[in-house]
C-alpha cells in the first residue's frame, strides 16, 4: 500500500502561550507554505480516505480559541481546508480544556485553554472548517470500560451533530490513545474514519489514521524532517514495534 496522504496535528496557534502546544502564527504559515511550494495539495477532511498521492490535510485537536482568530487567517489566505476536533462538553460553554495534563502549563496566559463554544464553531463551519469529535470530556478511552467508551464517542457525535446540524464525520483520539476496542467502538458510533497521532502510514485502517504531530518548537528544517517521505515510514515501524 501506498503512503497514505500527510496529516498534520496542531493545537493552539498563540504568539503568548510558550508551551509545546501552541504554534507561533509565523511558523504555522511558513509550515503550509513550505509544502504548498513543495507542489503538495491541500485537501478537505473527505480527501484523506480517498487517499490521492501527494496532498495534506491539518488538523487542530481541542478546538482553542486560537485557532479561530490566529490559524483561521492563515488558512483562508492559503485556501488550506482544515478539521477541528471539539470535546462536546466543553463547547457547551467554551470554558478551558480542564484536564490534569495541562493545569501546569498555561503559565501567565491561563486563557489559552479556553475552548471554542458552539457559535464559534458554528461561524467556523459556516467559513468551510470540518467540526469532528474529540469526544465528550477528553478522556483516555482506552482506561475506560465499554458503557463509558460508547458514551464518549456517541454522545459527543450526536451533540455536535444536533448543535451544528450537519454531520459529524470524523474523531480523533484524545492523547491519540487508542487500541483495536476502541477502534471497534468509533466504528459502530458511526464515524467514517478516525485519527490517532504516530502511526503505521503504509497499512493504517480507517479509524486508526496516523498524524504528524507539530509542536513549538519544530524549526522549519525539523518540519521538513518531519513531513518527509521517509520519516513517516519508519515511526510507523516503531510505533508498531511499540504496541506489541
Amino acid at each position: 500500500m501506498r503512503l497514505l496522504p500527510l496529516v498534520l496535528c496542531y493545537h493552539a496557534v498563540s504568539d503568548r502561550w510558550d508551551d509545546a502546544l501552541a504554534v507561533s502564527p509565523d511558523a504555522f504559515e511558513r509550515q503550509l507554505r513550505f509544502l504548498l511550494l513543495r507542489r503538495l495539495r491541500p485537501v478537505s477532511a473527505g480527501g484523506v480516505p480517498a487517499n490521492r498521492p501527494r496532498t495534506f490535510h491539518v488538523t487542530f485537536d481541542d478546538a482553542y480559541r486560537s485557532v479561530a482568530v490566529n490559524a483561521m487567517p492563515v488558512l483562508e489566505r492559503l485556501a488550506v481546508p482544515a478539521t477541528v476536533f471539539a470535546c462536546s462538553d466543553y463547547a457547551r460553554d467554551g470554558r478551558a480544556l480542564d484536564v490534569p495534563e495541562l493545569r501546569a502549563r498555561t503559565g501567565a496566559h491561563p486563557e489559552e485553554l479556553s475552548t471554542m463554544d458552539w457559535d464559534a464553531l458554528r461561524e467556523l463551519a459556516t467559513r468551510g472548517i470540518e467540526i469532528g469529535s474529540h469526544t465528550v470530556s477528553h478522556a483516555h478511552l482506552p482506561r475506560l470500560g465499554d458503557a463509558e467508551l460508547r458514551a464518549e464517542l456517541g454522545r459527543s457525535r450526536e451533540q455536535i451533530e444536533s448543535e451544528l446540524s450537519r454531520p459529524c464525520r470524523y474523531l480523533a483520539y484524545p492523547f491519540g490513545e487508542d487500541d483495536p476496542r476502541v477502534w471497534a467502538a468509533a466504528r459502530d458510533a458511526g464515524y467514517e474514519a478516525a485519527y490517532t497521532l504516530r502511526g503505521d502510514a503504509r497499512n493504517a485502517a480507517l479509524h486508526s489514521l496516523p498524524r504528524i504531530d507539530v509542536y513549538r518548537g519544530d524549526g522549519l528544517g525539523r518540519f521538513a524532517l518531519k513531513v518527509s517521505s521517509l520519516y513517516r515510514p519508519v515511526t510507523g515501524v516503531l510505533e508498531a514495534l511499540r504496541r506489541r
